[in-house]
C-alpha cells in the first residue's frame, strides 16, 4: 500500500494516562496555587469548586457526597471495598482485568467467604440477571481493557438490600451513568477528560453513607481509607478537606478540563463526541478486511476504550505466539511512524489494539488514524510472510 501523508495533528490514543483536551498547554497551569496550604481558603475553594463543578456537570444529585481522595481510581474503589464490604454477601462482576483485581482483593486480601464470582471472557459481558438484589454487587462500568460496556443499569433492582459498587473510571464524562442505580461510583482523572494522575473521586449515594455510619468492618482501616469517624460521616472530606496531601497543579488541571467539558455543551457534548469517534472506527471496521473489534455486539461495545482484534485468516493461522507478535509489530510501527501511541492491547488482554477514543480525542486525529492502520498491517503482514 501506499505510506499515507496525512498525520493525525495529535497521536495520543492510549487508554490511560488519556490525551489531554484539544488545545491544551501548560499555560492552563498559570492560576495553580502553588506554594500554598491546600487547607488555606484559596486552596478549600479550589477543591470546593472541583467537586461542584463535577457535579454539575455529571448530573449528580444533590444529595450525593463528592469527594477527592487519593491514589486515583484504584484507591477510591479500595476505600469503598475496605469500609463497606463484609456486611453481607457481594456478587463480583468481571469481563476483564480490572474487575478480576477487585475480586482478587476481596478473596485474597479481605478474604471475605461468601463471594459469588460472576464471570465472562473478554470481548463479552457475563449473564447479569444472576445478580441477587439482596447482596452487594461489585463491577466496572466500562472494561477499560476489553473494550465492554453494560448497556443499562435495567439488571439493577430499585429495592435493592445491597449496595452497588462502580467502577466508573472511563466510563465517567462519556456515558450517562444512572445515578439512582449507583450507591458508589469513582474514577480517576487521567481518563475521559485527560487530568494528571494520582488522584480519585468517589460519589456516595444515601445509603452508601447509610452503610458507612452504620457498619464498621472487622479489620483495621489504614487512615488513607477512613471515611467515618467515631460513627460519622467525616464530611470535610466531601467539602474539599482531602485526606491527605493533592497536588495543586492537578486540581488545576482538572478545573480546566472541566471548564473544557462545560465549553463542548457539558456531558452530553463530552457523550456525542466520544459516541461520534466510535461510529468513525465502526465504519472503518466495516470496510476492514484484517480488523474486527473485540466486543463484538455493538450493545456493549465501548466508545472510550475500543479493542480491536485481528481477524484476517492469514493471521488467525498462525499459533497464538504468532498472532501476538502480528499485534505487537503493528502497533510498534505506528508508534515508530509517530501516528499513534500506546494503542498495543493491555498486558492481560487478548492480542490486538486498542484506541482511545474519548470526548478529549477529535474526531480529525482518528479519521487521520484510519490510513495509517491499514497500511501499517499490509506492511507487518508482508515482513512476517518473507520471513
Amino acid at each position: 500500500m501506499t505510506k499515507p501523508t496525512l498525520r493525525p495533528a495529535t497521536p495520543l490514543f492510549s487508554s490511560g494516562p488519556c490525551a489531554k483536551r484539544p488545545g491544551w498547554t501548560t499555560a492552563a497551569l498559570n492560576d495553580a496555587l502553588v506554594g500554598r496550604s491546600h487547607r488555606s481558603k484559596p486552596g478549600k475553594a479550589k477543591l470546593l469548586k472541583a467537586i461542584e463543578d463535577t457535579r454539575r456537570i455529571l448530573k449528580v444529585p444533590a444529595d450525593y457526597k463528592i469527594g477527592i481522595v487519593p491514589a486515583s481510581d484504584t484507591g477510591a474503589v479500595e476505600m469503598a471495598l475496605w469500609s463497606m464490604l463484609g456486611a453481607r454477601g457481594i456478587d463480583m462482576l468481571a469481563w476483564e482485568s480490572f474487575g478480576s483485581g477487585w475480586i482478587n482483593d476481596v478473596v485474597k486480601q479481605l478474604k471475605l467467604k461468601d463471594v459469588r464470582k460472576i464471570e465472562s471472557g473478554y470481548g463479552e459481558l457475563p449473564d447479569l440477571s444472576q445478580v441477587d438484589k439482596t447482596r452487594d454487587v461489585v463491577f466496572t462500568w466500562n472494561g477499560t481493557t476489553s473494550g465492554v460496556r453494560v448497556p443499562n443499569a435495567d439488571w439493577i433492582a430499585d429495592d435493592r438490600e445491597g449496595v452497588t459498587i462502580c467502577d466508573a473510571t472511563s466510563a465517567a464524562f462519556a456515558m450517562d451513568l444512572p445515578w439512582s442505580k449507583l450507591d458508589v461510583t469513582t474514577f480517576s482523572w487521567q481518563k475521559v477528560l485527560g487530568g494528571e494522575a494520582a488522584h480519585g473521586m468517589i460519589i456516595l449515594s444515601p445509603r452508601a453513607v447509610e452503610r458507612l455510619t452504620t457498619y464498621s468492618p472487622p479489620w483495621p482501616m489504614p487512615k488513607i481509607f477512613r471515611m467515618t469517624s467515631g460513627g460519622k460521616l467525616s464530611d470535610g472530606i466531601f467539602k474539599g478537606e482531602t485526606i491527605n496531601t493533592p497536588s495543586m497543579l492537578c486540581v488545576e488541571d482538572y478545573l480546566d478540563a472541566l471548564a473544557w467539558a462545560d465549553s463542548v455543551g457539558g456531558l452530553d457534548g463530552l457523550i456525542a463526541r466520544s459516541e461520534k469517534n466510535l461510529g468513525l472506527l465502526e465504519a472503518w471496521v466495516a470496510k476492514s478486511a484484517w480488523a474486527g473489534f473485540l466486543a463484538e455486539d455493538k450493545a456493549i461495545r465501548s466508545c472510550t476504550s475500543v479493542c480491536f482484534k485481528v481477524v484476517d485468516p492469514w493471521a488467525l493461522a498462525l499459533d497464538a505466539d504468532g498472532q501476538a507478535a502480528v499485534a505487537k509489530k503493528l502497533a510498534d510501527l505506528l508508534d515508530k511512524e509517530g501516528v499513534a501511541y500506546d494503542i498495543g492491547a493491555y498486558r492481560d488482554a487478548p492480542s490486538g489494539l486498542r484506541i482511545w477514543a474519548g470526548a478529549t480525542v477529535e474526531a480529525s486525529d482518528l479519521e487521520a488514524l484510519l490510513p495509517w492502520l491499514d497500511w501499517a498491517y499490509a506492511e507487518v503482514k508482508a515482513q512476517v510472510s518473507a520471513a
